[in-house]
């Protein structure tokens, strides 16, 4: 049976469309706002709009290869179609018949890959001259669905209360395979506000649970989280410290720092908050056991919460957070004591912005010995991308 299109959510979504791709309005906020403004709807409606956003940026050049055209209304109705349903009375766009379709679909094959996997041409040059033959795995992947992941506050509660907790308010979770506190959600169910913001548990991808293990901190230590934005890595790190030791969250962004306390507080550590700048790195010069640097990227690892970035990121934007990722790394690594440990990290995929930047770190600092590297590959894990490196500053005299 076929199912009812409502006029107002398609209009709705379509308007979310022009933003992302007229206005540069990054997708995730602009149904946020959007959903904000009709807090009416019903829950089908609120996902209705926010699948036909994510889906269409997900499969923009191929939709408009089916579609015969490249307008957002078409580009909505032939996934509308495809989803099962009925072309309504009011539609404005051109009807595509099953047979035309069909025909279409077929001829898709013969399109270059980047039209029929739906980013810029510019980027799966890049992506391609970086990863050689992996970047079709990689890309595979990231065009899939993104599977919600969740991290247990060891603070709060063990895995198995909170399981059984979720499992409770309809939320179906099992465990994750190198992931010890980690927790993968059903297809299909929804994490309620009121479940999120309890503070037994943080939506965070499993590969980003796996930063704060592989900056080997201990309770007592001094840690900086150099780059922590609202905090999902610096509450991790807080629960491994056992609420014994000190650590600072810093960010250029004093709202991101502002979420962090209030995610803080409701998960019960201690965090202290700064915003990033040469006079408090000249503070901290020489006082931290570890400085995680989780850097500013090109977010290529990210790609499927964030299918927009298929059309943005390019060699220009790369190259210019290159710099950044350096100029940062040049700032924080002096708040290193001897024999503490720096630790760089990026959720993107690129070698540009990962294993070349640790060698060009490690050929220009010779007192940092580089320790470990670690790549994540979305096609291996089904995790989102990343990348980490640890170096351990040498003792002196």
């Amino acid at each position: 049976m076929e199912k009812k299109l409502h006029r107002i959510l398609a209009e709705a979504a379509v308007g979310v469309l022009r933003q992302v791709f007229e206005e540069g309005m990054v997708a995730d906020r602009a149904v946020g706002r959007v959903l904000g403004a009709n807090p009416k709807w019903g829950k089908r409606d609120r996902a209705l709009v926010a699948e036909t956003v994510y889906e269409v940026v997900r499969w923009r050049r191929r939709l408009a290869v089916l579609a015969g055209s490249e307008d957002w209304w078409a580009l909505a109705g032939v996934w509308w179609e495809g989803q099962g349903f009925a072309r309504p009375e009011w539609a404005s766009w051109p009807e595509t018949g099953a047979g035309v379709r069909a025909a279409r679909e077929a001829a898709l094959a013969e399109w270059p890959r980047a039209v029929r996997e739906s980013l810029s041409d510019e980027f799966d040059a890049l992506a391609e001259a970086e990863l050689g033959v992996a970047w079709a795995g990689e890309l595979a992947a990231l065009n899939g669905p993104a599977p919600v992941f969740l991290r247990v506050n060891p603070r709060r509660g063990h895995l198995a209360s909170i399981i059984a907790e979720l499992e409770a308010a309809g939320v179906a979770v099992e465990p994750v395979a190198g992931c010890p506190l980690g927790l993968r959600v059903a297809a299909g169910r929804a994490v309620t506000a009121q479940l999120r913001e309890s503070g037994r548990f943080e939506i965070q991808d499993a590969a980003s649970q796996q930063v704060a293990p592989f900056c080997q901190v201990e309770p007592g230590m001094r840690v900086v989280d150099a780059c922590a934005g609202a905090g999902g890595k610096t509450l991790h790190l807080a629960a491994l410290l056992e609420g014994k030791g000190d650590l600072l969250a810093m960010d250029v962004q004093e709202r991101k720092l502002e979420s962090l306390k209030a995610r803080a507080a409701r998960a019960t550590v201690k965090v202290r908050t700064a915003l990033l700048s040469d006079e408090v790195l000249a503070k901290q010069a020489g006082q931290a056991d570890r400085v995680l640097v989780d850097a500013p990227c090109s977010g290529s690892g990210t790609l499927r919460r964030q299918a927009d970035l298929k059309y943005r990121i390019s060699a220009e934007s790369v190259a210019k957070i290159r710099q950044v990722q350096r100029e940062v790394l040049e700032r924080c690594a002096p708040v290193v004591k001897p024999g503490g440990k720096l630790i760089y990290a990026t959720c993107s995929i690129l070698p540009s912005e990962n294993e070349a930047q640790a060698a060009w770190f490690s050929a220009g600092h010779p007192d940092f010995v580089l320790e470990e590297e670690r790549r994540i590959s979305p096609a291996a894990t089904g995790w989102d991308g990343f990348y980490m490196a640890r170096w351990r500053r040498a003792v002196t005299g």
